[in-house]
């Protein structure tokens, strides 16, 4: 006996060191697990996305829907892992409803085939033009100065409805809106195709048509917050994940609200257009914060 207590052995106070050491690791996993019952696993975020979706994702993560997810998994302290699948139909159920992976960064408010987590931001429809010419300072759709110009447009996108009431719709030129991005890209066909004036104003979403204008000066992004009300072309995204994953979607909205200003400024530095909850633009689209 020393002082009231037993002389242990170094080897049994070594022993339990390394116990005590593996409880507080097994403990910080199980806490983990179980902030997170519903996961793949939970030493890893899985992310559902597309391996040649630029601006928002690709295999060398360069989007900036690959940057939140790294703001997510650093803040989770985990590693990211990629599940990658082209967009289409039927993505969301190969994807999370398959349980290949356990989230997906952007996805849109509003539809009910998954589960969302609360906003993280809210972007709209833009019209692009060339700053030199003739449309340059539009605001509206309803510009009488796009009277006979040609209009680049997705097809099937909420803003056909918009032209067609305006009866701009026999001037546009349609682009397909569903392809396989390893081999086509309908937005940077679009952006081309206004630089080299083939087309006079290009009609994209927002997170779409705000990066890839960003790399061209002479382009002039204008978000399309003046229109009327239906059909919407203001969207609020959220992140996406399986339905009655209750503990899953709290870890994540609690990310969401940690990280904001980080993933902010991610949006900002592509030049994506924000829109507050009035409505009222945040920024300016495709200049540097």
């Amino acid at each position: 006996m020393r002082n009231g207590r037993a002389l242990v052995p170094a080897s049994v106070r070594k022993a339990r060191a390394l116990l005590l050491a593996l409880v507080l690791v097994s403990s910080e996993q199980g806490a983990f697990a179980q902030q997170m019952p519903d996961l793949v696993t939970p030493d890893a975020l899985r992310v559902c996305a597309d391996a040649a979706d630029m601006p928002f994702t690709n295999r060398k993560g360069e989007g900036f829907e690959n940057r939140i997810a790294e703001i997510v998994a650093r803040d989770l302290n985990v590693p990211l892992r990629y599940y990658w699948m082209p967009h289409g139909p039927g993505f969301v159920r190969n994807t999370l409803g398959m349980r290949l992976c356990d989230l997906i960064i952007g996805y849109a408010a509003g539809t009910e085939i998954a589960q969302h987590s609360n906003p993280y931001y809210r972007s709209a429809f833009t019209m692009i033009v060339r700053r030199d010419g003739p449309l340059s300072g539009i605001e509206e759709l309803s510009d009488q100065r796009l009277r006979g110009k040609r209009i680049g447009i997705i097809a099937a996108t909420p803003p056909v409805d918009h032209l067609t009431d305006l009866g701009l719709m026999d001037q546009t030129k349609t682009y397909s809106l569903l392809v396989d991005r390893r081999y086509e890209s309908p937005a940077d066909e679009m952006i081309e195709d206004l630089v080299n004036k083939q087309i006079d104003a290009a009609i994209l979403w927002g997170p779409t048509g705000g990066p890839l204008a960003k790399i061209h000066p002479e382009l002039e992004v204008v978000p399309l917050i003046h229109e009327k009300e239906r059909p919407p072309l203001a969207f609020r995204i959220t992140m996406a994940m399986r339905p009655n994953e209750l503990d899953w979607k709290r870890t994540i909205n609690t990310v969401l609200r940690r990280r904001a200003s980080e993933i902010q400024q991610v949006l900002l530095e592509y030049g994506v257009p924000l829109l507050d909850d009035e409505g009222h633009l945040i920024n300016s689209p495709g200049a540097s914060p």
